[in-house]
């Protein structure tokens, strides 16, 4: 990849995009899960959910082998999202359930989002960062698609309240942008990083949702976090970096194409040469919205 792409913008980048179908797309394939679909009552008070959450010794065995129970659609989501709770050996924990049937057609990603939030948890796993929750693919009620672990966060916070206010948190926060150049993540908005909040002898931590928009051939990243722009970056990433050029692990490899894992060895490669994290010196390689 050559290097400039990382620190400037093209001149015929389109900016900031939501990644809207085509306006002609049918979406008739969608009737018959219309049960699901409250968007209609985006004005009406959500219901409350009472969330069950049992303590978990192996969460991959728990969401892999678990009775899905779905509780219901999340709102302000452009694809089906749900939230469930998976039932193992009398326990139960809630988890984000997003099944391709109900992925609305993108115009610049291939159908199967759901295999990239895979990816992603993934390559965060072996990277060994770990900013992304336990994600398994698996069938469920709406035929194949991801299950994630429910991070019981601070939803008051997000991205830009915990720079300014948690300084304690940067490295994590340094750990997020480096995986969003690896993966390629077209939409890092500020809320899609939770907090979680301090309890008892466990520090806050920050984990990554939303990931389904990640690892396209073509480099197009757009994220909220540039305040590391051009700081070195830390040698356990460049360490993860190093690994990638050398071979991306086959359990990432099998959920994108040729290109696109060839294109992560790019990126790792760019940033062991480089050793800093990029800039955006045009402030246009942002998501929208924001938050």
């Amino acid at each position: 990849m050559p290097a400039d792409e990382l620190s400037t913008v093209p001149a015929d980048d389109p900016g900031p995009t939501d990644h809207d179908a085509p306006p002609d797309v049918d979406d008739g394939e969608f009737d018959e899960f219309d049960e699901f679909d409250d968007e209609d009552d985006a004005d009406e008070e959500p219901r409350g959910v009472e969330l069950r959450v049992d303590d978990v010794d192996d969460q991959v065995e728990h969401l892999l082998r678990g009775e899905i129970e779905v509780e219901g659609r999340m709102p302000y989501s452009s694809n089906g999202t749900f939230l469930v709770h998976v039932v193992h050996d009398g326990k139960s924990h809630p988890a984000i359930y997003k099944p391709t049937k109900m992925e609305r057609p993108l115009w610049d990603f291939e159908p199967g989002l759901h295999r990239r939030e895979v990816a992603a948890y993934r390559l965060s796993e072996a990277m060994g960062i770990g900013i992304v929750p336990t994600t398994v693919l698996r069938d469920g009620p709406m035929g194949e698609g991801s299950v994630q672990w429910f991070a019981v966060a601070d939803h008051s916070e997000h991205y830009f309240t915990i720079y300014e206010s948690m300084p304690e948190l940067h490295d994590r926060l340094r750990d997020f942008a480096a995986f969003d150049v690896l993966a390629n993540n077209t939409d890092r908005k500020s809320g899609h990083c939770l907090l979680i909040p301090e309890h008892g002898d466990t520090p806050a931590n920050v984990w990554g949702i939303d990931h389904g928009l990640c690892f396209a051939a073509e480099f197009k990243v757009r994220t909220v976090i540039w305040e590391f722009g051009d700081e070195p970056l830390p040698d356990h990433i460049i360490d993860a970096a190093n690994r990638l050029v050398s071979r991306v692990p086959l359990d990432v490899a099998a959920l994108l194409s040729d290109s696109e894992v060839e294109a992560i060895q790019g990126r790792a490669a760019w940033m062991v040469k480089e050793r800093r994290f990029p800039t955006d010196p045009t402030g246009r390689r942002y998501p929208w919205p924001l938050v």
